[in-house]
């Protein structure tokens, strides 16, 4: 699921992949799409070119206490490739905590994610083997925060049908061995495709050799310079009917084609420097 999809989460939360935003396609011309198609289309779509956002993370535990984190977010593309960075500003726990994302396009190619942590003044290479952990302690994994190699999993379209209103395909999609599996951390996911614009609306995923589910729900969807954006993203964690924990992101003052967003932010150096 793509983070740069949330920022554009730069994350998308790159977020945050198949989650957040999307250029217009007229429906009538994409009924004839197959479920690999329709999945290259969420892929392709337009989020924006060198983007600055602010973002808030609320993490909420079985019994209900809520942690609420504040994230200054950049992105910016070259080519089909994804560059992204995040800065966690509040509490102090986190403050100066820096995320360094490089999503590549190209089939085979692993992404780059580096997390700088300032307490061990230490920066981490996140490996493909970590890449099913948590991403900071939320309900997002790393691998959530960049686009999936569609060549690894296998798509069908099992119907249409609408959520909140609007047409909808829902789309199975299934990794295509165990090595996939065990680095997303899922071993299937269904998700639900508006149809008017591209954008993942809702996600059920299944966690790779554990009895529990995610729920993914864009609660917000806005259109901003004409780029589709979910501004606001519920994440639950689900064993059974019982909510073991639950994530909220929460985006603002998103702005696009800002110059300030250079290659010489998107360094190793820039990340552990700081904002």
């Amino acid at each position: 699921m793509k983070l740069k999809q949330f920022t554009s989460i730069t994350i998308g939360f790159a977020v945050f992949s198949l989650l957040f935003s999307g250029s217009f396609v007229f429906p009538e011309k994409a009924y004839a799409l197959s479920a690999r198609e329709i999945m290259e289309k969420v892929n392709e779509r337009d989020d924006g070119d060198r983007s600055i956002s602010e973002m808030e993370m609320i993490l909420i535990d079985k019994k209900g206490k809520k942690r609420v984190r504040k994230i200054k977010t950049y992105s910016r593309e070259i080519g089909k490739d994804t560059q992204s960075l995040m800065f966690f500003l509040t509490p102090a726990d986190v403050k100066n905590t820096g995320f360094l994302t490089f999503d590549y396009d190209e089939s085979g190619k692993d992404d780059d994610q580096w997390l700088y942590l300032p307490a061990l003044r230490k920066t981490k290479r996140i490996a493909a083997g970590d890449k099913s952990g948590s991403f900071m302690g939320s309900d997002l994994n790393y691998s959530d925060m960049t686009s999936p190699d569609l060549d690894l999993y296998d798509y069908t379209l099992m119907k249409e049908t609408e959520v909140k209103g609007k047409k909808v395909w829902q789309i199975k999609a299934v990794p295509k061995n165990d090595d996939e599996a065990e680095t997303s951390g899922y071993s299937k996911s269904v998700i639900f495709i508006r149809q008017d614009n591209f954008m993942m609306t809702r996600a059920v995923r299944w966690v790779y050799k554990k009895k529990r589910n995610k729920y993914f729900d864009a609660r917000k969807i806005e259109q901003i310079d004409g780029i589709w954006i979910s501004t606001e993203l519920h994440v639950t964690t689900k064993s059974g009917k019982t909510t073991l924990h639950k994530t909220i992101l929460k985006q603002n003052n998103i702005k696009f084609n800002q110059q300030e967003v250079n290659e010489d932010l998107f360094t190793i150096r820039r990340l552990e420097k700081g904002l």
